[in-house]
């Protein structure tokens, strides 16, 4: 079901609903960028074996992303953090599954993380892509030149407009201290694919351990 909330700072955001609003109900941070349009169909779908499972799950639009009338330039990775929270109380969340760099944003509930990455790991693997690209074009960049001028310009990384704050944000950002429980549903990630694809196995997997350890 789709659905919407407001984020601070005003937007109003999209988000898709899944399963019961009563019982258990995992608020989704999915993974980032070029990584989250290669799981999307992943994500949703674990959220729809969830429901199958009796355990609800929602996916916000954060501020910049997807749908959002927000810009993205504008965003901070403290905005995101805000944002997660608004969302995880606007929906009454009792638990949080995060995906690969979604972990940077968990609010305080117990849950899950898939494969986290750090928030500089995450800007490390974009800048990486964009010096490829450019080597490839002609017009060789250094990873160290650009996270320069990200840091006092923003900088665009892999079709996304990243502002100043953002890049500096990400360029410090370790994994937080979280109690969050590490899944490994097995198989190699989809975000390591060149395409988008999904993994119907995995998903389930990844939908049971959850739901096994939602239910002790």
């Amino acid at each position: 079901m789709l659905t919407t909330w407001q984020a601070p700072g005003g937007s109003v955001e999209q988000a898709i609903r899944c399963g019961s609003a009563t019982g258990p109900c995992l608020l989704v941070l999915p993974a980032w960028f070029d990584e989250a349009n290669k799981t999307r169909h992943f994500t949703v779908e674990t959220m729809r074996m969830l429901a199958q499972r009796g355990i609800g799950s929602v996916l916000p639009d954060l501020p910049g992303c997807n749908e959002s009338m927000a810009a993205l330039e504008a965003q901070t990775l403290s905005s995101w953090r805000e944002a997660a929270s608004a969302a995880a109380a606007h929906f009454g969340c009792s638990h949080v599954l995060a995906i690969r760099a979604g972990a940077n944003l968990a609010p305080a509930l117990p849950g899950f993380a898939y494969a986290p990455l750090a928030g500089k790991s995450a800007l490390r693997a974009l800048l990486r892509a964009r010096t490829i690209a450019a080597k490839e074009a002609g017009r060789p960049e250094t990873t160290e030149s650009l996270l320069e001028t990200g840091k006092a310009e923003g900088l665009e990384l892999a079709g996304y407009r990243l502002g100043a704050a953002m890049v500096a944000d990400l360029s410090q950002a370790a994994l937080p201290d979280s109690p969050l429980a590490k899944l490994e549903p097995g198989g190699p990630g989809l975000w390591l694919r060149a395409e988008p694809e999904h993994n119907a196995e995995q998903a389930a997997a990844l939908a049971n351990l959850i739901a096994e350890s939602v239910a002790r």
